[in-house]
């Protein structure tokens, strides 16, 4: 057998694949270019409630919303002026945003992304005391001081 034949089969089959592959680009079956939409720049500045002082390293989970699936999460922690800032959310969309720090209250919420830059401003509480089918409750306010926590009453 001629070591020869089996090249030329190789540039036969070759030269044949080429002009196929241009003319599928001709009529449009191959695949388009598609530019990623555009995106906001998205800075979430989150305080302490109490006295407004910034929280750092906080995390600060950024899920965007498109149709209403989850397109996944990304997590940044906050600097120390208790700042996070991303840029790859697409504007359209919603993002529910999470907010998580130790000794707080988690916060979340859904914003709408309709402009190329997002302010988000959260306060983050210390816990409440939770209410409990399982105890002796009064005719206060849920969530308001126990009998031990109120003053006394003059006699």
């Amino acid at each position: 057998m001629n070591p020869i034949v089996p090249c030329c089969r190789v540039v036969l089959a070759a030269a044949l694949a080429i002009p196929c592959m241009l003319s599928a680009q001709e009529t449009g079956r191959g695949r388009k270019y598609v530019p990623p939409p555009p995106t906001a720049k998205i800075t979430v500045t989150v305080t302490k409630a109490a006295n407004g002082k910034p929280v750092e390293n906080a995390a600060v989970v950024f899920h965007p919303i498109k149709n209403g699936k989850d397109e996944g999460g990304l997590e940044l922690k906050t600097d120390e002026n208790g700042k996070a800032k991303l840029d790859v959310i697409p504007i359209g969309d919603t993002l529910r945003l999470q907010v998580i720090a130790l000794g707080y209250q988690t916060f979340g919420n859904d914003y709408p992304v309709n402009a190329d830059t997002r302010e988000i401003s959260v306060k983050l509480r210390r816990p409440a005391k939770q209410y409990s089918i399982y105890q002796q409750h009064s005719d206060q306010q849920v969530g308001g001081p126990t009998p031990e926590e109120q003053p006394a009453k003059p006699h």
